[in-house]
């Protein structure tokens, strides 16, 4: 009886796995390739330029163009700049501005007492502290900014995002 089972077990086994293989099929989605004409790849580009022209009543080019975005200015407020400052000078911010000073010795500088945030220490500096280099400052209101310290000669390299004035 238990060389009947086993015949049988083995029978069983060696039928389904024979079926399994004929029937065999690649579980590939919709059965095309991915970058084929069927199933194209696209950059995030040319979808944010089609969503555009769908937004804007379609009306489509068949060259495609940079996107942009009607709420923000041509030239955009995360752009950073690379500001070279001559000592004498005095970098003012506008209202939400971000400094990094890169090279050079900066102090900062402001009109009323008040002062600038180093988002990267937590604190407030006030007119005339050291800006350290490398730390992030935060500028809320027009009227503050840096110079270079006294002393120094050469110029202050600053990264700067968003609008600013050189006095």
């Amino acid at each position: 009886m238990k060389k009947f089972r086993l015949i049988t077990t083995t029978i069983v086994l060696g039928l389904v796995f024979y079926l399994g293989s004929i029937l065999n099929t690649p579980a590939d989605g919709a059965g095309t390739n991915p970058g084929t004409t069927d199933d194209p790849v696209v950059t995030k580009s040319y979808v944010d330029q089609q969503i555009q022209q769908a937004l804007n009543g379609g009306g489509g080019s068949s060259n495609p163009t940079t996107p942009t975005n009607p709420t923000q200015p041509s030239q955009g407020a995360d752009e950073v700049k690379n500001v070279a400052l001559k000592p004498g000078k005095i970098l003012i911010a506008d209202a939400g501005t971000e400094f990094i000073v890169r090279s050079g010795n900066a102090v900062i500088y402001t009109e009323v007492s008040s002062g600038v945030a180093d988002l990267t220490d937590g604190k407030d500096l006030l007119n005339g502290e050291t800006a350290p280099k490398n730390h992030l400052l935060s500028f809320p209101r027009e009227g503050r900014g840096i110079q270079v310290k006294e002393g120094q000669t050469s110029n202050l390299i600053v990264m700067v995002r968003g609008g600013y004035t050189i006095k």
